[in-house]
């Protein structure tokens, strides 16, 4: 196994001793101190998908090492825009890349931009969120290895369970297919499954499991990451920023250029109403 892989796999697991040790104090902290008790809303609803409040996000996943890549590695660096309007909320992505391409050199440029709306339902509990919608990518990528060069429609759920002031978790899963697009380039069927889990540890901080398993059924590759990391949720006036870092870890993969470890880090701005 390469250096860098037994490295970060030694750090996951320095990081989930830490887990399961914050995990318990933390609901001690957040019933006996009161500073801690009041930060827990803020921090939850910091990290609510489904939160109705404006939120620009700025997101990075840096990728070191890929599968059957040697020496190569990849970044993705994604701007992201949500907005609640009657009931649904929408949410735009647009990627800038940089990918392999041949044996030693590498393609910069943007990404394909996805958008998607979930209807809100009325879940009868306040602490419980679900939304399901369409969802569309347009290929405009400024690179052929950054893009599909195809449209792209399908559909996106999520759903947040916060009844627990302690742990909130829940998911997001999105499906795309081409529909139309450049006839020569290779049609697409992407799943994406995103199962998260919040611990509050008090004050703001938290830990966070986040990963995104990506499934190409088109072509029958997969990659399946677990991810542990922590973030600050720090409310200032009408805003609350949320800074977070995952390194993430792939335990299932199928297919070249998956990959391997990767890092990801976050700098959230919500806008309270």
């Amino acid at each position: 196994m390469p250096s860098l892989q037994r490295t970060c796999r030694s750090i996951f697991c320095g990081l989930l001793i830490l887990l399961a040790a914050t995990s318990v104090n933390s609901v001690n902290a957040q019933t006996s101190d009161g500073a801690a008790t009041s930060s827990v809303p803020s921090s939850v609803d910091a990290n609510n998908p489904l939160a109705e409040s404006r939120a620009f996000n700025i997101h990075n996943y840096y990728i070191p090492s890929l599968t059957d890549l040697d020496n190569q590695n990849a970044n993705t660096f994604w701007l992201r825009y949500a907005q609640p309007v009657n009931g649904w909320l929408f949410r735009a992505s647009l990627p800038v890349q940089r990918v392999p391409a041949g044996a030693s050199g590498s393609t910069s440029g943007l990404g394909d931009f996805s958008a998607f709306a979930t209807y809100l339902f009325d879940t009868g509990d306040p602490a419980v969120s679900f939304g399901v919608g369409p969802q569309i990518v347009a290929p405009t990528a400024s690179e052929d290895a950054t893009g599909t060069g195809k449209w792209q429609a399908g559909l996106a759920a999520t759903y947040f369970n916060a009844k627990s002031s302690t742990v909130q978790w829940g998911g997001l899963i999105t499906w795309q297919a081409s529909v139309a697009g450049d006839s020569d380039r290779d049609d697409t069927s992407l799943l994406a499954v995103q199962p998260f889990v919040i611990i509050q540890m008090g004050k703001g901080w938290y830990l966070r499991s986040t990963a995104i398993a990506a499934f190409n059924l088109e072509t029958d590759s997969y990659n399946v990451p677990i991810g542990l990391g922590f973030g600050k949720v720090i409310p200032s006036g009408k805003m609350v920023f949320n800074v977070f870092v995952e390194p993430q870890f792939t335990i299932l993969d199928r297919g070249p250029g998956q990959p391997e470890t990767q890092l990801f880090v976050g700098f959230n701005t919500q806008f309270v109403n």
